[in-house]
């Protein structure tokens, strides 16, 4: 290519670039399409150069714009265009996302801040593939001092154990707990097997003075609360 033309390339992508910072800017969460979006997080990774196609490349492999932000690092490298700088850049947003649900339940009564428990297990859990079974253990101001991953893999009585989980609460000084998994299918609708478990636990907890709020299940469609379908 010319000298010339390259010059004008440059000062293409570096215009594109310009106008697409004005326009998220000025004009709101919805000024960027997801594709676009994702295209301007790269540039943090690659100085010039024309990163749509790359971009459009990671939500067509991913799925959606989460999927890409919630791709593990190697998932992310295996991508044509991307390296271990671009990926990086890409996790570090999710991480940022993560931190910043979590600071909004932490040192508040979590049961006063509801939605932003549910934002914080959305954003950390939807998009596993593999089940995670977390409890999160309460003080008597309802706020949170533990957020413990029990263990992978599918909520029966070979992963958790009403007995265990109570224990550990008498272990920490918590006084209530609310239980969490994930359906990797995407459908949080509960199993006989998530019925159950929970309601052992909460019999459990009753019987020990430990009061077992919630069961909720996380997906990719949403979330379900075993407290409001008044299965404890």
């Amino acid at each position: 290519m010319p000298e010339n033309s390259k010059s004008a390339a440059s000062h293409a992508g570096s215009g594109h670039r310009k106008r697409l910072r004005q326009r998220m800017l000025t004009g709101g969460a919805e000024a960027l399409a997801d594709y676009e979006l994702l295209e301007y997080l790269l540039f943090a990774a690659f100085r010039q150069g024309d990163t749509k196609p790359l971009a459009k490349r990671l939500i067509a492999h991913f799925g959606s714009f989460s999927a890409v932000l919630n791709a593990e690092l190697g998932a992310l490298k295996q991508v044509k265009g991307m390296g271990e700088t671009s990926a990086a850049a890409l996790h570090s947003v999710a991480l940022a996302a993560r931190r910043m649900t979590r600071g909004e339940v932490e040192n508040k009564p979590v049961l006063g801040s509801w939605q932003a428990l549910l934002d914080y297990l959305a954003v950390d859990m939807a998009h596993l593939t593999v089940e995670r079974v977390r409890v999160l253990y309460l003080n008597t101001q309802n706020r949170l001092i533990l957020d413990h991953h029990v263990g992978d893999g599918s909520i029966d009585e070979a992963a958790i154990h009403p007995r265990e989980v109570i224990r550990k609460a008498f272990d920490i000084g918590a006084t209530a707990l609310i239980l969490v998994h994930n359906h990797p299918s995407g459908n949080p609708e509960p199993s006989r097997a998530d019925i159950q478990i929970t309601q052992r636990i909460a019999e459990a907890g009753r019987l020990l003075g430990v009061t077992v709020h919630d069961h909720v299940i996380v997906g990719r469609s949403g979330h379900v609360s075993l407290r409001a379908k008044g299965l404890i």
